[in-house]
């Protein structure tokens, strides 16, 4: 139970679907009930479909590369404190990469539910090097049942955050989102911290 409230926190805290909850609203003004939905259960099934694949074939491309571990956390850490400190300074469409001229772009594409939603919005490279990093130390059988049922659990919880983000935005407001994905890029730069920290003291061990 410890492994899977650890990855879920963790997970949420990097992929923060709270924050994505204005641009969702912004980019499905004018759809349907029916339509929203939809995108909404796109969303998190391409989510967890992109989460699931970094957790288990990812250290197959570490190695291909020959990228060690302790880059990967290292990288990993740097790019998901970032991602915090952009939450903590309200930068979070930004630090996504999602600019006017890109979300100009998408507001004339039909499907919305893979780029921009699933990849880079929630799905993105801090989630996925998390993963990765997370899979080299907890690899046994059970520990990966627990694991794919915690991104089962994430993207399922996606999925009822998207579909209800229309209400969301009306009940707190752009005040009461900022504050909450203010706490959360708080946490998340613990935990970008705390991968740097590991991958450090991984390398002094080996000195």
């Amino acid at each position: 139970m410890e492994l899977f409230i650890y990855l879920f926190a963790a997970l949420f805290s990097v992929l923060n679907p709270i924050g994505t909850v204005p641009i969702f609203v912004g980019l499905t003004q004018g759809y349907t009930k029916a339509e929203r939905s939809k995108v909404s259960l796109l969303t998190s099934f391409n989510v967890f479909i992109i989460l699931i694949i970094s957790f288990f074939i990812g250290q197959y491309v570490l190695q291909f590369f020959g990228i060690t571990i302790t880059a990967l956390r290292i990288a990993g850490g740097i790019i998901i404190t970032s991602s915090g400190f952009g939450l903590l300074n309200g930068n979070f469409s930004k630090n996504k990469g999602i600019n006017k001229k890109v979300q100009k772009d998408v507001e004339n594409r039909h499907d919305i539910a893979l780029t921009p939603l699933a990849m880079p919005m929630l799905a993105g490279p801090g989630s996925i090097s998390l993963l990765i990093a997370f899979y080299q130390d907890h690899n046994t059988t059970n520990e990966i049942i627990i694991s794919s049922i915690a991104i089962l659990v994430v993207a399922a919880t996606i999925y009822l955050i998207l579909r209800s983000a229309h209400y969301l935005a009306n009940i707190l407001g752009a005040s009461g989102i900022v504050a909450i994905s203010r706490i959360i890029g708080f946490l998340t730069i613990a935990i970008g911290i705390q991968y740097i920290i590991s991958a450090v003291l991984s390398i002094v061990r080996g000195i």
